[in-house]
């Protein structure tokens, strides 16, 4: 692996297609809006763009049940749009990488259609089993999004496997015709001039033989014989052998619940298939496992994860930097503070951009958006979301307050670009809520604005991208036991910088580690004005330079 990979110094903005801009009126985003904003996000200091899908799809789970993976749905501008919105991309110097979803399929899909006829090749594409004694599920594995994992097909008269929801039948990727397909979707799209892939849930597509009952895991049950299959490792060399190593391309790897070591057997620079991994641990500092078991926000978890993945990865493999995306509620409402928006937004862009990795920015986390909190449980789109509400004890009231918390939706209402009719999103009634706080936290709003969310990011990204050390230094954790602040050093044989993050709505009286010393460093980034030196205001951070 070549040390020196352009993916290394570039910056990601995440652009979930049907929320980003609505470019023709018909009140979904889509290409056109994307190809509008091209500016905006290279403004932003991203110079690449990683896709949620726009493949044709029914939509079961806003787009990752594909029913054709060598198109672009029409409602978002077809072919025509997306070769476009890549020649601008590309003008400017971004790379672009779509989502790739291939541990399951719409069950709209022609191969799932004809799968479920018995219609030869198609027949073993997927995970079929008969009933046990009769009509009993195959196994007791759990499904995701949705109840149990196995579904009955009247058509076929046995049950296909879903670890997600209903309509995304898992793909049989022991079949050696599906992995040939997999190539041709990958062939097809880096042809056209894709940068590469962010492979969804791609530590799944591996499952046991048996397919055996599970009897320890009290949720998510089967998850063990599945996560980290038994042959996902030869299969990920046989993709990376036969397409990927023939073209400049990188890939990303989506995998909940992996640890440092169990992803060093996918991302080593020496011997891995994949370039980074999407990891979960640091997302974990309010739940347990899911964003759907809440406990109170834990720094000393954060912290632990972050430093983990920090120190484990150095020097033989690159982290993925993250804090927001479209699996997740808003990073302000988890790990910040409403009250403190502004301050607490910024505090966290500079808790993870200065770390080693490759960063992404989600859509509107530049901005400071929020939870989205509607008033009634039927108004969520999202299929996980509504599962849930439906299977959650309690009363209306309190099960909406959770959802409000947990859900996926929260963070899927459409950008708020400005302060006109739906946030400047359409000019007709979106395809979903918008938030009603747009009036005063939207793009338009924070351009004029020196001290936004947003132009600190613009900064941050700005600076990290001149700092040799945030690419090449060592990472160093500093007041560990402390759950107040974050802070941490990157140091390369040019310059050191400090990082010094609180997550507290108090002050907090800080003390620089031994032998930095402010008055000989630079007070390069701060999201307060004037800051006293031994005590941080709530949320306060800063960043330090010595040269």
């Amino acid at each position: 692996m070549n040390g020196e990979r352009w993916y290394k110094d570039k910056v990601f903005y995440q652009i979930w297609p049907r929320s980003f801009k609505d470019g023709n009126g018909d009140g979904l985003g889509d290409l056109w809006g994307v190809l509008d904003k091209l500016d905006y996000i290279q403004s932003l200091g991203c110079d690449g763009i990683w896709f949620s899908p726009l493949y044709p799809s029914p939509g079961a789970d806003c787009g990752y049940d594909i029913s054709d993976y060598m198109d672009i749905a029409p409602e978002y501008g077809g072919m025509e749009a997306f070769r476009q919105v890549l020649e601008g991309a590309h003008q400017r110097g971004m790379k672009v990488i779509m989502d790739l979803v291939v541990n399951h399929t719409s069950d709209e899909h022609e191969w799932f259609r004809k799968s479920r006829q018995r219609i030869d090749p198609y027949t073993d594409y997927y995970i079929w089993r008969p009933g046990r004694d009769g009509m009993r599920r195959p196994n007791n594995w759990d499904s995701l999004f949705e109840g149990k994992a196995w579904a009955w097909d009247s058509t076929r008269k046995e049950y296909y496997l879903h670890l997600f929801a209903r309509k995304q039948p898992d793909l049989n990727m022991d079949n050696p015709l599906v992995r040939e397909e997999v190539k041709k979707i990958m062939r097809f799209w880096l042809d056209l001039g894709v940068d590469g892939f962010r492979e969804d849930v791609i530590t799944f597509i591996s499952k046991r033989d048996d397919l055996p009952n599970d009897r320890l895991f009290p949720v998510s049950k089967g998850i063990r014989f599945y996560n980290h299959g038994p042959k996902v490792h030869e299969y990920l060399k046989e993709f990376k052998r036969d397409v990927l190593d023939e073209y400049d391309c990188f890939t990303v790897a989506e995998a909940p619940m992996v640890t440092p070591r169990q992803a060093l057997k996918y991302i080593d620079e020496r011997d891995g298939q994949m370039e980074l991994m999407i990891q979960f641990e640091h997302m974990c500092a309010d739940c347990f496992f899911s964003d759907y078991m809440p406990t109170a926000f834990s720094l000393s978890k954060l912290k632990k994860a972050f430093t983990s993945w920090q120190k484990k990865l150095s020097g033989v493999a690159w982290n993925t930097l993250y804090i927001e995306n479209h699996d997740h509620p808003r990073i302000v409402n988890r790990y910040g503070s409403t009250e403190y928006w502004k301050q607490s937004a910024k505090m966290l862009a500079a808790s993870y951009l200065f770390q080693q990795g490759t960063p992404f920015v989600y859509q509107g986390q530049e901005i400071g958006m929020l939870n989205w909190e509607p008033v009634d449980a039927g108004m969520y789109e999202d299929v996980q979301t509504r599962w849930q509400y439906a299977h959650t004890r309690g009363n209306p009231e309190k099960k909406l307050q959770k959802m409000w918390r947990c859900s996926r939706d929260s963070a899927r209402t459409p950008v708020q670009w400005d302060a006109t009719a739906n946030a400047g999103f359409s000019e007709v009634k979106p395809w979903f809520y918008v938030n009603s706080n747009y009036p005063y936290i939207n793009v338009a709003q924070q351009e004029k604005d020196p001290d936004s969310i947003l132009n600190f990011y613009r900064r941050a990204i700005d600076l990290r991208k001149k700092l040799s050390c945030v690419r090449y230094g060592d990472y160093t954790e500093y007041d560990r036991n402390s759950d107040e602040l974050y802070v941490y050093t990157r140091q390369d044989h040019r310059q050191r910088i400090l990082v010094v993050c609180s997550f507290s709505k108090d002050k907090v009286k800080f003390k620089p580690p031994r032998g930095y010393h402010l008055e000989d460093a630079d007070l390069v980034l701060q999201n307060y004005p004037d800051p006293t030196e031994q005590t941080l205001q709530p949320y306060e951070c800063r960043v330090y330079l010595w040269r």
